[in-house]
């Protein structure tokens, strides 16, 4: 009974929320409807608002964490459960594991007052100089070199989220079974090939979910992101380095000041579309999840 009413409390929590951000978008969706997805003027003296900047802002860094948390991860968890010597293990995995204890508001500022210039000197200017004159390439790497912009938020977000995700794949890979790995050993199956054929295959459904933890972490993280993105209401290139802003970053700078009407309501829209984001991501986490079971079972 107690568990019952748990997943009830739990249910009916997530209809209120949903149902408290509708009503607060209601003059937003009311006055812009969809078309607010794909606006992209923010003007607050104009009261003319939509979130296509803070949405692309908002996608980009989180994909641009993904594509480097993951490898990392994965390197990071194969080393722990099939490379690293055992008086190195523990050590180590609690290093990494502490990365995740570190405030979110310290990686901001180290990202802003340290990293930024870093990533300015020894990346952005080299890129430039290098791609400059190069037509798609010049755009990619274009912008003024102070370190600050969807790269810079981008590579911090994947800092912060490879713990998570480092953690649930040597946890997942330690559960595959010793004999399954000895027995691909035995037939002379290389680290790698064990790792591919056996465990992978094995705890696909671990990593997914620990692949999707850190796409959530990414997708809801403010201050860091705020600190180094450039909070820029303007998309005038597609440039890695351009100041941009996401969802969460539009909502701690501008939730505190914004006076009721049009404005605060188009915030918490923002705030509704960042929810549809990540259950959007969620389900089809899912529907993959099911899918790879689908097929297992198909060739069995």
């Amino acid at each position: 009974m107690l568990a019952h009413g748990a997943a009830l409390l739990t249910l009916a929590l997530l209809v209120g929320i949903i149902g408290s951000l509708v009503v607060g978008a209601a003059p937003a969706i009311k006055e812009y409807g969809l078309s607010f997805l794909w606006r992209s003027e923010w003007d607050p003296v104009q009261d003319q608002y939509g979130g296509l900047i803070m949405i692309y802002g908002t996608l980009m860094t989180s994909a641009i964490a993904l594509l480097i948390a993951v490898p990392v991860s994965f390197g990071i968890a194969l080393f722990l459960t099939e490379l690293s010597p055992n008086w190195l293990k523990r050590p180590l995995g609690t290093a990494i594991e502490l990365l995740a204890a570190v405030p979110s508001i310290v990686y901001g500022m180290w990202g802003l007052l340290v990293f930024g210039p870093i990533l300015a000197r020894f990346v952005q200017a080299p890129l430039q100089a290098a791609f400059g004159g190069v037509p798609v390439l010049g755009g990619l790497f274009s912008g003024p070199p102070v370190g600050i912009g969807l790269l810079s938020a981008g590579i911090i977000l994947a800092i912060m989220i490879i713990p998570f995700i480092a953690a649930v794949m040597r946890d997942v890979f330690e559960v595959t079974p010793p004999m399954l790995k000895e027995s691909a050993y035995g037939l002379g199956s290389t680290t790698w090939e064990v790792v591919y054929k056996v465990v992978l295959p094995y705890t696909k459904t671990g990593v997914i979910g620990g692949i999707m933890l850190g796409l959530g972490r990414a997708l809801g993280e403010t201050m860091a992101v705020t600190f180094v993105i450039g909070n820029f209401n303007q998309l005038n290139s597609l440039s890695l380095f351009e100041a941009a802003n996401s969802i969460t970053s539009a909502l701690a700078n501008e939730f505190a000041e914004a006076g009721e009407g049009l404005h605060q309501a188009s915030l918490i829209y923002l705030g509704l579309v960042l929810f549809f984001i990540t259950f959007v991501v969620l389900t089809l986490s899912k529907l993959l999840l099911a899918r790879l079971k689908k097929n297992e079972g198909s060739r069995s």
